[in-house]
């Protein structure tokens, strides 16, 4: 447990984080009154979760690895990081669309009718606590992946 004691305090902070940005969404309106910027302005999320699992590798090679880590070990870390956030993926999709933004789906589902992107029974399926969850489900260890994959190379030390 001790291997993995800062890949869990970053996979805490990402959590955070991810609470935080969907709170600020909700608050500037972009889950209801602005929700056609929606689908644009939540991929700026990528910046800070980039930069968390950044902070993450550079924290575990000078805390860890005494300032000398691998491509290897720097990709281990992101992964147990990307693990964890995976296994907590569902009950992080439940507290977002249960406690932080409960209206999301109602009004997602209007969008995308009202605009003709989808017909009802399409935006119903889309959108809604079952499909977000699998889509998080996917989503978090593939974009955790090529994350961990992109961060750990400039995060490791040459020779």
């Amino acid at each position: 447990m001790k291997n993995i004691k800062i890949e869990i305090k970053w996979a805490i902070i990402f959590l955070i984080v991810t609470f935080a940005w969907m709170f600020m969404e909700k608050l500037i309106g972009l889950h209801d009154q602005y929700i056609k910027h929606h689908e644009i302005i939540t991929n700026l999320f990528a910046i800070p979760a980039i930069a968390i699992y950044a902070f993450a590798l550079l924290n575990k090679r000078k805390k860890f690895y005494n300032g000398v880590m691998t491509y290897k070990q720097g990709f281990m870390s992101g992964l147990i990081i990307t693990v964890i956030l995976t296994i907590l993926a569902p009950l992080t999709q439940y507290i977002v669309s249960v406690f932080i933004t409960p209206d999301y789906f109602d009004q997602a589902i209007k969008y995308a009718v009202e605009n003709r992107k989808m017909t009802l029974s399409e935006a119903q399926d889309y959108f809604n606590l079952k499909s977000y969850i699998v889509q998080n489900s996917i989503g978090t260890p593939v974009m955790g992946i090529i994350t961990t994959a992109i961060v750990a190379f400039f995060c490791r030390t040459r020779n």
